[in-house]
């Protein structure tokens, strides 16, 4: 990695279209969304999709998610052996219903010791690095965070990244970086941050604070790819670049629709777009109604159109209060 910014791997969102405007935008890593083992291993065709990876994003982690050793580790051998991903993640912190009652995702950080063991058997089969992404625990009495992570190194794992947040919460009430501290201080691997991490202030704060190898960044980036760069530099040079104009967001905007429908064709690309450009208005006067609009179109140009003619509609406001 040429810095501390990771892009978290978000579930629907980090396709190849939004991950390469990440590393364009300067992330250091970027992650894929999470793939199932077993969707890999029955060839479905959509997952298969998943592990594509375009030589521009690289380094790029690849993550995969299962509650089976067998499943899970001859899926990592596919993306170890048929993908040019450059590290292997396994996700033991989503906390969604589905996956954790297929003994999958958060439900892993139960217990350490089945850590280790599919952690050890994935690692022995694979030659790319094995890194791990987790949540601080499963609830509030349930918090494992340092004897996972321990779990983790023990079985040859690169790194890990830690959600400072129990499945419990979701992605409701504060993340705990001190329980990522505690983490950074029992293991000798690098990890990587993640939860509020909602400013570039806030990524220097967790980096000096938690003392933490990296910065994961998920939501704050959703339609504000700027975020991290702006990040970066401050990192670099503790000054705070100014936020981008309505102009420039549109432009982002388009550029993200016009590579989405490159990859999945324009009515899928411009549903799916719909959330994307809800994003990118955020905090945006007028924002309300121009997502309803957003949110009945069904083509590339007509939703290009309606965001530029936002934007002229706020330029032409700004001027009349200017005179």
């Amino acid at each position: 990695m040429k810095n501390q910014v990771v892009l978290a791997p978000m579930a629907g969102v980090c396709n190849p279209a939004f991950r390469l405007i990440a590393k364009e935008f300067g992330a250091g890593l970027v992650c894929a969304e999470m793939v199932s083992d077993k969707a890999i291993l029955h060839k479905n065709e959509k997952s298969l999709q998943m592990l594509y990876v375009d030589e521009r994003e690289k380094p790029l982690s690849l993550q995969i998610f299962g509650g089976d050793k067998d499943t899970l580790v001859e899926a990592a051998k596919v993306v170890d052996k048929q993908t040019n991903a450059d590290i292997i993640d396994i996700n033991m912190g989503c906390p969604v219903p589905k996956i954790t009652r297929c003994d999958a995702g958060a439900r892993w950080l139960l217990d350490p010791n089945k850590i280790y063991e599919m952690v050890s058997y994935v690692v022995d089969a694979v030659d790319k690095p094995v890194t791990v992404k987790m949540r601080m625990g499963w609830d509030e009495d349930h918090i494992y965070a340092v004897d996972n992570a321990r779990a983790v190194e023990r079985a040859g794992g690169s790194a890990v990244s830690v959600h400072g947040r129990t499945r419990v919460q979701m992605y409701e009430g504060t993340a705990n970086w001190e329980i990522i501290k505690e983490v950074k201080e029992a293991v000798t691997i690098p990890v990587i941050g993640n939860g509020d991490v909602k400013s570039p202030e806030d990524a220097k704060r967790m980096i000096d604070t938690a003392g933490v190898d990296g910065v994961m960044i998920g939501r704050a980036a959703l339609g504000n790819p700027w975020m991290l760069y702006r990040t970066v530099r401050y990192l670099e040079t503790g000054k705070n670049l100014p936020e981008p104009d309505y102009r420039e967001k549109m432009d982002v905007c388009i550029l993200h629709m016009d590579r989405l429908v490159a990859l999945k064709g324009e009515a899928v690309a411009v549903r799916e777009m719909r959330k994307h450009a809800a994003w990118y208005i955020k905090g945006m006067k007028g924002a309300a109604k121009l997502r309803d609009k957003i949110n009945a179109v069904t083509k590339r140009d007509e939703l290009a159109a309606i965001l530029y003619d936002f934007v002229e509609q706020q330029k032409a406001k700004a001027e009349a209060v200017a005179n």
